[in-house]
């Protein structure tokens, strides 16, 4: 929490205390991260702060709406519609009733509605001063330090993990389903062994390696921006630039190719940003740092991780037979509002006979929707539900394009990276928290000197303009 320490003593004003004290709730579910993980919580604590927010929403005489979230709200509405076809089995897909598919249908459209209200209060908490824009991205960038620390932990102790007390709590027929172990079983890493040896991907605290390095990404923009962008000591903005440098090594450990790639295209377009601006400093300032990054990986034992990666593609025939076949199951049978769920398939893409087995338990019965945030939307929530998720980010990006503060730039990065991640990343659940909160940072940042540009210039500005 050294960050938020260096925020406070740059002299920003403070919000009266009890008119902060509405935004504890919504700093304790960040800061406070890494203890919901230990604890067996992790992603559970976000229906928790989302019933705060009902509650103090309500409470409201008028509730702020930022731009563009009618879109979002497009998509919700496609996500319920949905739910109609939820007893609707798709040729060539495991045969279910309308009740078997509404568990995970329910758990979506839960977690969608959880991560909205959140995003909602948090951007009335900061429009009306309740909750600065520089603690939020302060939050934000601490959380950039607690998934590295657990990158580093699934990297040099992969096979940690033990018991939660929630996990304890639970009756054993429940606590052992494999999607239930995910939510409460604390765990450094997913082991997997596509190199032809076990081989553990950092996961920790976020649950899956995907997710892992999809939270890295959208938080390390924030700690640049909360480093580098904000009136800091020297000594964090040392201490922040040291981080990146040992955060490779966990990003490379993982072995995420869909990371590498999410990382080089933020760089790209905050590159172009900075140059439409007219600051090729900072745009030199990011190639160096680039420059550097790979010289790093290619000039240490890192170089031989990346290309060991590049030479198994692992899961590519996997991911490429369940995209074609989502795209041709909704198309054909159900187009406008999808299937309500995911569902499995009969067999794999070589014979309707493959299924799983001791030896490859993860053979057949391959997940239609589960390989992208993209192909999820489309085969759940059909054309309509995709239309509307496109919509949004689109319509983010587009409104807040001539936003060329740190916030605008960082707070566009996140929403363009999401569209880029939306073909191999699913966004639920703390993905898509961590994405509507920046866009609440974007949204919110309606003065553009609030944030000096990335160029490591100190903020300026009255003290009514950082309420």
């Amino acid at each position: 929490m050294t960050l938020l320490a260096a925020a406070r003593s740059a002299g920003l004003r403070r919000v009266p205390e009890a008119s902060a004290r509405e935004g504890a709730t919504l700093t304790l579910l960040l800061a406070a991260y890494p203890l919901w993980w230990a604890l067996g919580m992790g992603v559970l604590v976000i229906p928790f702060a989302a019933a705060v927010a009902a509650v103090r929403l309500v409470r409201r005489r008028s509730i702020a709406v930022p731009p563009a979230f009618g879109w979002w709200m497009l998509f919700l509405v496609a996500v319920t519609l949905s739910l109609a076809n939820l007893g609707v089995d798709p040729p060539g897909t495991v045969a279910g009733t309308w009740l078997d598919n509404l568990p995970g249908a329910t758990f979506r459209l839960g977690f969608y509605c959880c991560c909205t209200l959140i995003a909602l209060w948090a951007y009335n908490l900061v429009v009306e001063g309740r909750l600065r824009r520089e603690r939020l991205v302060v939050l934000l960038a601490w959380l950039f330090v607690v998934t590295v620390a657990g990158g580093l932990l699934g990297t040099f102790a992969g096979h940690f993990e033990y018991t939660s007390p929630v996990e304890a709590l639970l009756p054993k027929s429940v606590a052992k389903d494999g999607f239930v172990q995910s939510l409460v079983h604390p765990a450094a890493a997913q082991t997997m062994d596509f190199l032809g040896y076990e081989t553990p991907r950092p996961a920790a605290p976020w649950g899956y390696t995907n997710t892992w390095g999809n939270n890295f990404a959208i938080t390390a923009v924030w700690l640049v921006v909360a480093a580098f962008c904000l009136p800091v000591r020297t000594r964090w903005r040392v201490g922040a630039a040291a981080l990146l440098a040992v955060s490779l090594v966990p990003a490379v450990y993982s072995m995420n190719r869909g990371l590498w790639l999410g990382l080089a295209a933020i760089a790209v377009f905050v590159a172009l940003r900075l140059l439409v601006s007219g600051r090729p400093g900072g745009m030199l300032a990011l190639g160096g740092a680039g420059c550097a990054a790979v010289l790093l990986v290619v000039l240490t034992p890192l170089g031989t991780v990346v290309q060991a990666r590049m030479d198994n593609g692992h899961s590519d025939e996997g991911r490429a037979f369940s995209s074609e076949r989502a795209t041709e199951l909704v198309v054909a049978h159900s187009p406008v509002l999808g299937f309500g769920s995911t569902r499995k398939t009969l067999g794999s893409g070589e014979s309707i006979a493959v299924g799983p087995t001791p030896e490859c338990p993860r053979c057949g019965g391959r997940t239609l929707g589960g390989n992208g945030q993209l192909w999820q939307v489309m085969f759940a929530h059909g054309i309509a539900g995709t239309v509307a998720y496109l919509g949004f980010a689109l319509a983010v990006l587009w409104r807040f394009r001539s936003d060329h503060s740190a916030v605008g730039i960082a707070g566009s990065a996140v929403v363009g990276f999401s569209l880029i991640t939306m073909f191999y990343y699913n966004a639920l659940v703390t993905p898509l928290l961590l994405t509507l909160l920046s866009y609440v940072l974007l949204a919110a940042n309606r003065t553009p000197e609030a944030l000096a540009p990335l160029h490591g210039t100190e903020l300026q500005g009255t003290e009514t303009e950082y309420r």
